[in-house]
């Protein structure tokens, strides 16, 4: 019970933050919604749970009326670790979905921004190795030096290229 209830209370509180939906349960399979929103949406995976958070990105007003779950055994729980780590992928799919969809080069320019720093500030400790210690980069520094190199000619290639 305990591996059940924690990581449902931190899934949701992430839920939550991440979809700006103030709601008890996201994982509850007990909801209504209106058939002209519903046929609107578009789902991916099982992002069936975060629902609520998809359609209130289109203005849907989300309420939440408080139900009794039945009470069940201990050994009927479908949920387990490997669950969690599903939910986790579907937590970051929303975070995407949410704050990235309909600008997705916010996303990607800030990962080649981030490879960019990263290549920049390799650069330059190697180079200060060279010409302050007169340290040989390939020989010191030569994995360093590749995923410099890399991570600069990473931005340059498109997918279409492959």
């Amino acid at each position: 019970m305990l591996m059940r209830k924690i990581p449902s209370k931190i899934a949701n509180w992430l839920a939550s933050k991440i979809s700006g939906v103030d709601i008890h349960d996201f994982g509850t399979t007990f909801k209504a919604y209106r058939s002209e929103v519903i046929k609107e949406l578009s789902l991916y995976g099982e992002m069936h749970r975060f629902i609520p958070a998809l359609l209130s990105r289109s203005g849907v007003r989300i309420t939440e009326i408080p139900i009794k779950n039945v009470v069940r055994s201990e050994d009927s729980s479908n949920y387990g670790i490997s669950r969690t780590f599903r939910v986790i992928f579907d937590l970051i799919t929303l975070k995407f979905l949410l704050g990235y969809i309909t600008k997705p080069l916010h996303f990607f320019g800030r990962a080649a921004m981030y490879c960019i720093l990263a290549a920049v500030l390799m650069d330059t400790y190697i180079l200060y190795d060279k010409f302050v210690y007169n340290v040989p980069i390939l020989v010191a520094h030569g994995p360093m030096a590749g995923l410099a190199a890399v991570l600069l000619l990473v931005r340059h290639f498109h997918i279409k290229d492959f």
